[in-house]
């Protein structure tokens, strides 16, 4: 049976994504790893620390010691580092917004990025414009961020972190695309999408279809 490893940042997202993932891939093993620290360190530091970086290796290295035939990273903010550590594991790694960037550049040539942690916008930027570069695609490129958000969902106060995401949606006056950066936000695609009437694209439904893909799951294929 194959076997998956997530590894985790935010508790709502540890809290879905197995579930969402399980209805597509069907009759697999799932571990979850959750590991707030990562992403809240250099949110709070406003640097990636070198001692950061090691414990994103340990955990990577701890998910490679469980057997698993795919590791998935489900934190945008951690995004550059899980592609730097790439050649020093065995083990296939997919970070959360791989396809739902290369989707994002195959579709769109104005891309404004939504966020609601200041640490996940350049490291989306970056992998945005990698993957222009990638495709030989000339992009432009917005952001906005809202951290408040960020503070209401982990108090717990999901309709205020909604109100602010889908405000800050409204502020987009020049884009063909939009990506919500963080798998978080992924619930309000819909909503974004009918209120600005841009395309709207969100990481979790993307990555999972690129598990199945690699898993070989002929429903993706």
């Amino acid at each position: 049976m194959k076997r998956i490893v997530l590894i985790h940042t935010v508790k709502s997202v540890y809290e879905t994504f197995e579930k969402d993932l399980r209805a597509a891939v069907g009759d697999v093993k799932i571990y979850n790893m959750l590991d707030e620290f990562l992403a809240a360190d250099p949110a709070e530091r406003g640097i990636f620390s070198i001692e950061n970086r090691m414990r994103l290796m340990h955990d990577l290295q701890s998910a490679q010691l469980t057997g698993a035939d795919l590791i998935v990273v489900t934190c945008s903010t951690l995004t550059p580092h899980v592609v730097a550590a790439r050649p020093f594991f065995t083990t296939p790694i997919i970070a959360i917004d791989d396809a739902m960037c290369a989707l994002a550049v195959q579709q769109g040539e104005r891309i404004a990025v939504l966020a609601t942690a200041e640490s996940t916008v350049n490291p989306t930027l970056k992998k945005l414009e990698e993957e222009a570069s990638l495709q030989k695609k000339t992009i432009k490129l917005s952001s906005l961020c809202c951290p408040e958000a960020i503070v209401q969902l982990k108090a717990g106060h999901k309709a205020k972190h909604d109100k602010l995401v889908l405000d800050m949606a409204r502020e987009i006056k020049d884009a063909d695309t939009i990506i919500l950066a963080q798998a978080s936000m992924a619930h309000m695609q819909d909503v974004v999408q009918a209120q600005t009437r841009i395309r709207t694209l969100s990481s979790p439904q993307l990555c999972i279809q690129d598990v199945a893909r690699k898993l070989g799951i002929a429903h993706f294929n």
